[in-house]
């Protein structure tokens, strides 16, 4: 049996679940890394990490580095005599950082690798339609999501899923696989398998501004599940002309007809309690929404204070 020393990194929600679980099963975390202090929101005001915020909570050894090469950082790491390093939701680490620990650093990912390597493989795997995901653990080596894998889990996807309540089962599944992987490193178990590179890859990019825009031109099934693949966060969004003017708008949920109709895709057709819009080959009903400058708010509430007029669209 080995006697672990632990340090793990990760920035968000999802990655608290997973040091949560670790804490509770009594895992030996000498240290947690984090990110930096940073702006956020439309007051600027400064915010700290979830995982920072739960660190602080169980007092445990924080370094919030800005450059991951930077000596002091590495002296630091080094001093915390760590034999294995675990990365959740974090950026990408040097060699000099993935390669310190004797027992390795491994990562759980929110795929089924290699399917889905990237930045975003939760939201990415529902605006696919895919049918499952899962999460993976595997050995960091020099490049992004290659390296060799530990274990790996299925999940279904439910035919309703939002990245919010797929990110949450995913977070439970994965913060109990990391718990496996630990063990079988605990017990020099562990037997990695290099990743397969001769099927189809689907990749996960960063969501951007450009992304994550809803194009009316394509399927309702299509328009539908790349909402639902963005909601909560970081929620699709459109141009809306209405009045002659044009302002931004936030889709968070719908749902879709599929119907035979005449109207240009991007229509809206809306009466005191709906709002639908037209694509190729239906409708999509919408029942939450943001207007630029408001909040969010279901449709019906929408449509006691806000009138679209006949010739508004969604473009």
């Amino acid at each position: 049996m080995r006697d672990l020393r632990i340090v793990f990194m990760g920035t968000p929600g999802f990655a608290v679940g997973v040091l949560k679980k670790l804490v509770a099963e009594g895992k030996n975390i000498v240290g947690v890394i984090t990110s930096p202090d940073k702006p956020a929101g439309r007051g600027r005001k400064v915010k700290q990490s979830d995982v920072k915020a739960y660190a602080v909570s169980q007092n445990l050894k924080l370094l919030q580095p800005s450059n991951l090469k930077e000596e002091c950082f590495l002296n630091e790491l080094a001093a915390l005599k760590a034999n294995l390093q675990i990365v959740v939701a974090f950026r990408m680490l040097p060699k000099v950082v993935w390669n310190m620990p004797s027992y390795g650093t491994f990562n759980l990912h929110a795929s089924l690798l290699p399917q889905y390597r990237g930045a975003a493989p939760i939201n990415w795997s529902i605006i696919n339609r895919e049918l499952k995901t899962g999460v993976s653990t595997f050995f960091i080596d020099d490049k992004i999501d290659t390296g060799e894998i530990i274990l790996q889990e299925e999940v279904f996807i439910k035919k309703r899923e939002t990245v919010g309540s797929l990110h949450d089962v995913l977070m439970n599944i994965g913060s109990q696989l990391v718990i496996k992987t630990v063990d079988l490193i605990t017990e020099s178990k562990v037997k990695p398998i290099k990743q397969t590179t001769s099927d189809v890859l689907k990749n996960a990019p960063k969501l951007t501004k450009d992304n994550t825009k809803i194009d009316w031109n394509r399927s309702v099934e299509e328009i539908d599940s790349f909402i639902r693949g963005l909601n909560p966060y970081p929620a699709a969004w459109c141009s809306l002309n209405n009045n002659n003017e044009e302002s931004t708008v936030k889709i968070y949920n719908c749902n879709y007809v599929i119907e035979k109709h005449t109207f240009e895709n991007g229509t809206i057709i809306s009466s005191k309690k709906e709002l639908k819009i037209s694509a190729i080959n239906g409708y999509l009903n919408i029942y939450e929404m943001q207007l630029a400058g408001k909040r969010k708010m279901d449709v019906k509430s929408l449509l006691n204070g806000f009138t679209f007029d006949e010739n508004s669209k969604m473009v």
